[in-house]
């Protein structure tokens, strides 16, 4: 058995990012359907608690909108070989990343002010619901701004050329996925309430 070739590597690259995709989308499905579900059996006997979502989840829609403007910014700049331009934009990005994190933790603590708790005495099933869709977005959100970072510093040693920079749309192409999802989410909830 021997180590694999930096073609190799790039090979896989794609396909298991793809294959990563696929499950977190099938998690999410299941989990707006089972949403869908305990809304419909607790709204036919009225114990579904609607309320509005914090506006801060308006904010980080903004935020993560932005963000992949300038990932498609790096990734033009880096095919077009200018290094300084493309590590700027990947920055913004990590940036507004870590300004759609805090503003989530904004809405969450605006949800707990509002006595609408994950779990407990105080806690509804609509909201512990949200809550849930929220949170296990963020924490791919937050496995995301790890790969970014990690992007940024390839950024910085210039693993990205105009001939090579497929690291850089590997990790484009998740930051998006993200930004999608987020969105989905988004949309999903306050149509959904």
């Amino acid at each position: 058995m021997g180590t694999l070739t930096k073609e190799d590597k790039k090979k896989v690259q794609k396909p298991l990012l793809w294959i990563g995709l696929t499950s977190i989308v099938m998690t999410f499905a299941g989990l707006t359907s089972g949403y869908v579900v305990s809304r419909s059996a607790l709204m036919a006997d009225n114990r579904w608690l609607e309320f509005p979502l914090p506006d801060s989840f308006l904010y980080a829609s903004i935020a993560i909108v932005l963000s992949s403007v300038t990932m498609i910014l790096a990734k033009k700049s880096a095919k077009a070989g200018m290094r300084k331009i493309t590590l700027n934009y990947l920055v913004i990005s990590l940036f507004l990343g870590l300004a759609f994190t805090a503003f989530q933790f904004l809405g969450w603590d605006d949800l707990v002010s509002r006595g609408l708790y994950f779990t407990g005495a105080g806690s509804s099933n609509s909201a512990s619901w949200v809550y849930v869709l929220t949170i296990l977005h963020w924490l791919h959100l937050f496995s995301g701004l790890i790969v970014l970072a990690y992007t940024i510093y390839r950024a910085k040693i210039g693993a990205y050329t105009k001939e090579d920079s497929q690291g850089l749309t590997v990790s484009a192409t998740y930051w998006h996925f993200l930004d999608i999802l987020w969105i989905y989410l988004y949309v999903f909830l306050l149509i959904i309430r």
